[in-house]
């Protein structure tokens, strides 16, 4: 009865939270609420390119100190493309013990340490050789590539002025259909919202190091656009 309760507190605490987001709208006598979605396309202007440093040892001190020479090759990549090694972002620093799962009473045989790295950048020639070497330098496990938009201002404008006139020539529509003349803006909302493209994660550095004469994954190829999408609640007055 008691985790009865505590659900049933939940639900009504996330109904009223709901409650609170949305926009509360009192639909007079002779207009119009309607509401729609608007879009703009445009190519993205930043490359985000994320990775894993990961280095075992038998001792902490020993995990510690390759993860750090790791750290350190990671830096001296960035500077030789001309990248301010200030610029890359650490998401999570973690020393875990590893244990022999097989032994009875699970001894210590090692330690992780485990960091995550992201790498923003504008020049997206830059992706290839950066990633190349992260691979010959054995370090950034799992890459992952994904690109977005930094400067978003103009792109939601431009989707929320979509959104807009979508959500005008609904109201026309049905003012046409009803006799009337639709009058003047009263009120509106606005949301938006950016889809950004993930692409999958790049083999691992291994693999990486084997394909060197390769040309890179990306090579030639267009990053795809990013979607900003806005919806648009508005009420017009009828004549």
């Amino acid at each position: 009865m008691k985790l009865f309760i505590v659900a049933l507190c939940s639900v009504l605490s996330l109904c009223a939270a709901l409650q609170a987001q949305a926009p509360s709208v009192t639909v007079r006598p002779d207009t119009i609420y309607v509401g729609a979605d608007g879009k703009f396309e445009t190519a993205p202007d930043t490359a985000l390119v994320q990775f894993n440093i990961s280095a075992q040892g038998d001792t902490a001190k020993d995990a510690y100190d390759l993860a750090s020479k790791q750290a350190e090759a990671t830096r001296q990549i960035m500077r030789a493309n001309g990248i301010d090694p200030k610029s890359a972002e650490i998401g999570f620093f973690s020393l875990n013990p590893q244990y022999n799962w097989k032994d009875v009473k699970h001894r210590i045989i090692g330690y992780q340490v485990t960091t995550s790295v992201s790498v923003k950048l504008k020049d997206f020639t830059k992706i290839g050789p950066v990633t190349q070497q992260l691979a010959d330098a054995s370090v950034g496990e799992s890459q992952s590539l994904s690109y977005t938009l930094d400067s978003t201002e103009e792109a939601k404008s431009k989707a929320v002025a979509d959104a807009y006139r979508r959500a005008r020539a609904s109201a026309q529509s049905l003012a046409n259909a009803s006799g009337r003349t639709l009058g003047e803006l009263s009120y509106a909302s606005v949301d938006t919202f950016e889809n950004i493209r993930v692409m999958s994660p790049m083999p691992r550095a291994k693999a990486m190091a084997a394909m060197a004469q390769a040309p890179a994954p990306t090579e030639e190829f267009s990053p795809q656009n990013v979607t900003v999408t806005a919806h648009v609640n508005a009420m017009f007055t009828l004549k």
